[in-house]
């Protein structure tokens, strides 16, 4: 039979086709299909060279050689159009060479005539118009193949070729199972972050790579990332920061699978780690969340070229998008605990607060709201809203009873803090021991019987104000701290060393001269110096020495103000008690009460204490007194005071000594004030 002639040929083609069928390894159908061409088409060397499309080269994959050599062996790798088979790949046209002794163009035709070989016949692989790769006999014997043996040749390359792409789809899939068997076996039982340990570690034991790494793009920031997990061939390395500009991760984070087979450091000179890492090749895919943004990406990274590691790329994007989903379950769960966290202070905040408003409750505290019309008042009331309206610390000087905590919380109340508590310290009320641990709170040990924490008034009032009444009763070393505070807004709790942050506004108060303290060395100087920033004094409720019957003309007006102000708030006022029958006994009582408090003779006594701090009412009540020792009748006599009933006794409620007395008390005549 014809070794060229047509029935060869289909006995060939017929032979590599039963070859197809009865084999499934590489090695034995090759082998197969080089006998089945070696009955037609003598050769002394036959070869397949297969693209790899991840490194863009051609590597020898097959051979079957009776020839020595030093070069051409399994793996050789040659790049398109560099080559003689690299010209038949990109060209997809036979290359024809009869006696290499004088036709030699490339490289490898010198190589090829070094081992003994004086012809050869190349073909293309096609598969649907694509090249994927090339096939290839070579003699000893000059012009051995013609056009004709050509021809032939590559009718047999058509059959060869669709055995290859059966052979590495079959390959590929099995080389990816093989993959996600591995990766999913080794973090099947694992979440959260040793997942992402698990991850690397297996990928780069089923990729067979040395390094494989998963980041996490850091909030507020594009171009760095932080590793989550980095495997480095012999353990774990530590996680940390790095800009992704100068490396191959820049593009990966565009949302692009970038593959980098080789020449790694070539492409990134900038990228100093990767001569470190003595990397040549890259693959890094991104990781997306459920709103499909990038959330970081999961690359490998090998001493070496990759190879056929880009075939696995399926089963790396469904690890990414687990590792994307642990991510962003992560992130949730650290929200939650922040929340939790927040929740529990505020919690812990609330009942603090709960628990000072109770003990302000039960102490001793009477509201009293400053009713009036007065300029004194008004002008008062004036410095109060302009203060208010700053966020600057405020000094209330004023002698004691003189409503001082009145003006701080006037000046809370019209604040933006308004929301907030208003915390009460009374400084001359602790001791100097535990004043510390009042303000700024302890640890647990902190000192003898510190068996909790305790949290400070400042703390406590955080956001707020805390009103430090008698601030010029506390210790030196006590007034350092609360210089910091109002310099730094920061503290430390007796006991720690750990900062507190606090945004508090202090308003203190004192009936101390604290310009005379300083200068004596008993207040500290740069302190006084702070709390004087806005000063309000508050000065007795007492009408001026000069005044006259103006004065107490207008002082009566305002104790009618008080008066109606508490009627119209259902509270009981002196009179109102009295029987229905009685009404216009108690308005004559109350008109008669009033035109006595507008007399010139009567002095007032605004605290109700039996007090007169005006010089021309301690005298009218000294008069007073002499006056009623002589008309006090003798024993039998009866009583004038009982024969006129608009003078009641020096002990009755309605007597005009005890007229303003009731109004420091808001008119209240029994019940809370």
């Amino acid at each position: 039979m014809d070794p060229t002639g047509r029935e060869a040929v289909y006995q060939t083609l017929l032979e590599i086709n039963n070859a197809l069928i009865s084999n499934l390894t590489r090695e034995g159908l090759f082998h197969a299909v080089a006998t089945a061409i070696g009955r037609v088409i003598p050769f002394d060397r036959i070869a397949v060279f297969l693209h790899d499309p991840m490194r863009d080269v051609l590597t020898l994959s097959i051979l079957e050689s009776s020839l020595p050599t030093t070069y051409f062996a399994v793996g050789l790798e040659m790049r398109p159009g560099e080559s003689h088979v690299g010209w038949v790949f990109k060209e997809q046209k036979p290359l024809l060479r009869r006696n290499l002794a004088t036709d030699r163009v490339y490289a490898a035709d010198d190589w090829a005539h070094a081992d003994g070989v004086r012809s050869y016949s190349i073909v293309p692989l096609l598969v649907r118009g694509r090249s994927i790769g090339t096939l290839a006999v070579a003699s000893t014997i000059p012009d051995r193949y013609t056009e004709a043996t050509t021809a032939l040749l590559q009718e047999a390359a058509k059959q060869v070729a669709l055995t290859v792409e059966n052979m590495q789809a079959y390959e590929a899939l099995t080389r990816a199972e093989e993959v996600l068997r591995a990766i999913a076996e080794g973090t099947a039982a694992v979440t959260g972050r040793d997942f992402f340990y698990s991850l690397v570690r297996h990928l780069a034991s089923a990729l067979r790579v040395r390094y494989a790494f998963l980041t996490e793009c850091l909030p507020g920031t594009e171009s760095r990332v932080r590793t989550l997990a980095f495997w480095k061939g012999d353990g774990f390395a530590d996680n940390f920061e790095y800009d992704v500009a100068p490396t191959p991760c820049r593009v990966v984070l565009e949302g692009k699978t970038v593959v980098h087979p080789s020449d790694l450091q070539r492409l990134f000179p900038d990228d100093r780690e990767l001569v470190d890492l003595s990397a040549q090749s890259f693959l890094g895919i991104p990781v997306y969340d459920s709103a499909n943004q990038i959330a970081g990406h999961l690359a490998v990274l090998d001493d070496k070229p990759l190879g056929e590691t880009g075939r696995a790329i399926p089963v790396l994007r469904a690890f990414a998008a687990r590792a994307g989903a642990e991510i962003e379950r992560l992130k949730a769960e650290e929200r939650l605990r922040q929340a939790l966290a927040e929740v529990e202070a505020l919690k812990n905040r609330l009942h603090a607060e709960n628990v000072y408003l109770q003990e302000e409750i039960q102490g001793e505290h009477n509201f009293v709201e400053m009713v009036g019309g007065s300029p004194a008042l008004l002008t008062a009331l004036r410095q109060v809203e302009q203060v208010a309206a700053t966020d600057s610390t405020v000094l209330v000087l004023g002698e004691t009873g003189t409503g001082k905590e009145l003006i701080a919380r006037a000046v809370h109340s019209r604040s933006a803090r308004r929301d907030r508590p208003l915390v009460k310290v009374n400084c001359s009320a602790i001791s100097a021991g535990l004043v510390e641990s009042e303000l700024f709170g302890h640890v647990k040990g902190a000192f003898t019987g510190a068996l909790d924490r305790r949290i400070g008034r400042f703390e406590l009032a955080d956001g707020g104000t805390i009103f430090l009444d008698e601030v010029g009763d506390l210790p030196l070393e006590t007034q350092v701290k609360l210089l910091r505070v109002l310099q730094e807004r920061e503290f430390e709790p007796v006991g720690s060393n750990r900062t507190l942050r606090v945004n508090v506004r202090v308003i203190a108060a004192t009936n101390r001269n604290l310009e005379e303290a300083a200068a004596g060395g008993r207040f500290r100087a740069d302190l006084f110096y702070r709390l004087r920033q806005g000063v309000r004094e508050a000065r007795r409720g007492r009408l001026p020495a000069d005044d006259g019957a103006p004065g107490r003309l207008r002082l009566a007006g305002e104790c009618s103000r008080a008066a109606e102000h508490h009627r119209a708030r259902g509270r009981p006022v002196l009179g109102s008690g009295a029987r229905a029958g009685s009404r216009s006994a108690a308005a004559r009582s109350t008109r008669g009460r009033l035109r006595r408090a507008r007399s010139p003779r009567w002095g007032g006594d605004p605290r109700g204490d039996g007090a007169a701090p005006h010089p021309r009412g301690a005298r009218a009540e000294r008069l007073g007194d002499r006056r009623d020792r002589r008309r006090r009748p003798g024993p039998g006599a009866p009583s004038q005071h009982a024969a006129q009933p608009h003078e009641p006794p020096r002990h009755h409620p309605s007597h005009p000594r005890n007229l303003v007395a009731l109004h420091e008390r808001s008119w209240v005549g029994s019940g809370p004030a």
